[in-house]
């Protein structure tokens, strides 16, 4: 199977780091490529069928959360697109969504439940994740005392930027900050409870929030996937060392192995058994929840 970097449809369109946007009007159209990125990088090289996996297990979690919080979602099937999209069912199909269009709100909300990655370094300099104290003796892979709320700015090309909640504050003002943290961590708390009785830990993730025009919240974007979440096995879990992953920690963890790689681009080549790696843990996540992938 070969990746699908990139797609051509006859619309404006935004290409993300993963995800081609294209501009509808009222709507937007949302492809999830087989581009993957690490440390903000987009590589090279895709991981093949990689966007059908994030696609539906997206929409996995866009329906198993929306009691909480509704999201962007329309239709998910280029049946139920309009028209003039049939035609380019071949790129579409079950790797794409329609979705309403929303004022993006511009902070990743990132919530974490066990001290790892960029977390585990502030740790073990300074003691505080995204300037959070927390206990001290914590090792890598801990459970943290609760889930904490650690907001960043988005990046479309570069690398996000962690802020702490008063700096939230002033991007996005209080209420609506309040907000964000409130729905983040119970859409979290149900990513973990799901996960749990599946024999996975939901280590951390991130959400995007988007609002209409009647000020409304909803999830947009993605939604606990292995390229927005660190998922482990629980029998396979040991505080105090790096756990076997069902997300792309196993790219990062390879890219570190790069001495001679500073996180900048260009990307470095990756070996076929790292692509073949990912894909067998994102495909491996899949299965586990029960995702069918199309």
């Amino acid at each position: 199977m070969t990746a699908l970097l990139t797609t051509h449809l006859p619309f404006p369109v935004r290409h993300g780091k993963v995800r081609d946007v294209y501009d509808l009007g009222e709507q937007l159209l949302i492809v999830a490529t087989d581009r993957i990125s690490a440390f903000d990088v987009v590589m090279d090289q895709g991981i093949p069928g990689k966007g059908r996996i994030l696609t539906q297990v997206a929409n996995f979690w866009f329906e198993a959360t929306q009691d909480i919080i509704p999201n962007h979602l329309i239709a998910t099937e280029v049946a139920n697109y309009p028209i003039d999209l049939h035609v380019h069912g071949a790129q579409l199909e079950g790797r794409s969504i329609l979705v309403r269009r929303t004022q993006v709100v511009p902070i990743e909300c990132v919530v974490r439940g066990y001290l790892a990655g960029s977390g585990l370094k502030e740790y073990t300099s300074r003691g505080t994740v995204c300037g959070i104290p927390l206990p001290p003796g914590l090792r890598m892979a801990d459970r943290l005392p609760e889930p904490i709320f650690t907001p960043s700015t988005k990046a479309e090309v570069g690398h996000d930027e962690n802020i702490d909640f008063d700096r939230m504050i002033a991007f996005v003002g209080r209420d609506l900050a309040i907000r964000l943290k409130t729905f983040s961590i119970a859409l979290y708390e149900r990513g973990v409870e799901r996960a749990k009785a599946r024999g996975i830990i939901l280590a951390d993730t991130k959400f995007e929030f988007g609002l209409l025009e009647s000020g409304e919240l909803i999830l947009i974007d993605e939604a606990l996937t292995p390229d927005s979440s660190r998922y482990w096995l629980s029998d396979l879990w040991q505080p105090g060392t790096n756990p076997p992953s069902l997300d792309k920690q196993f790219l990062r963890d390879y890219l570190e192995t790069l001495h001679d790689w500073n996180h900048q681009s260009p990307p470095p080549h990756l070996p076929e058994h790292v692509i073949q790696g990912v894909l067998e843990r994102y495909q491996d996540l899949a299965s586990r929840f029960g995702i069918q992938v199309n």
